[in-house]
């Protein structure tokens, strides 16, 4: 049976802000975010979400509806972007963008994670989720388990927010 991965809802940020590991409230649109998702819930045994409360609320309020068993798992949190972390990416000074254009997957001089560290968790997070589990979880681990998967646009790939991909 396929896992589902769901992105969350909107988050209350400025456009054009960095963000990963920060813990976003989430914007006004909320309940019709979540009542446009809610049909996911209803054949999961199982849903999994990151710790971050932008996942982890979604994952709640789908877990209340459908009676699914909830586990927060750390390995579906979103990247660790260290001292980028809320600062617009047009503020990001010019030739740290550069240095991380050129080595993509394992640049870390902004004192967070490397896309390879993400990537190991995710790997790790398909390997271990239950099967047919609903994972509500973030844009980076969702283009991380499509790249490890082959499927889609891999690390190109794009979602709305609250939207989502079966694996």
């Amino acid at each position: 049976m396929a896992l589902t991965l769901l992105r969350h809802t909107t988050p209350a940020v400025e456009k054009g802000t960095c963000y990963g590991m920060t813990d976003l409230d989430l914007a006004e649109g909320f309940v019709a975010e979540a009542a446009a998702v809610e049909h996911l819930a209803a054949s999961a045994r199982v849903i999994v979400t990151s710790p971050l409360g932008r996942c982890r609320r979604l994952a709640q309020h789908l877990a209340a509806l459908s009676g699914a068993v909830l586990h927060v798992d750390q390995t579906w949190r979103e990247m660790d972007f260290g001292r980028w972390e809320g600062t617009r990416w047009d503020a990001i000074p010019r030739d740290e963008l550069d240095g991380w254009a050129e080595d993509f997957h394992l640049y870390r001089d902004h004192g967070g994670e490397s896309v390879a560290q993400l990537e190991a968790r995710v790997r790790k997070g398909l390997a271990t989720a239950p099967e047919g589990a609903l994972i509500v979880t973030h844009m980076g681990c969702i283009k991380a388990a499509l790249a490890i998967r082959g499927q889609g646009q891999g690390w190109d790939s794009q979602l709305p927010f609250g939207g989502w991909v079966s694996l």
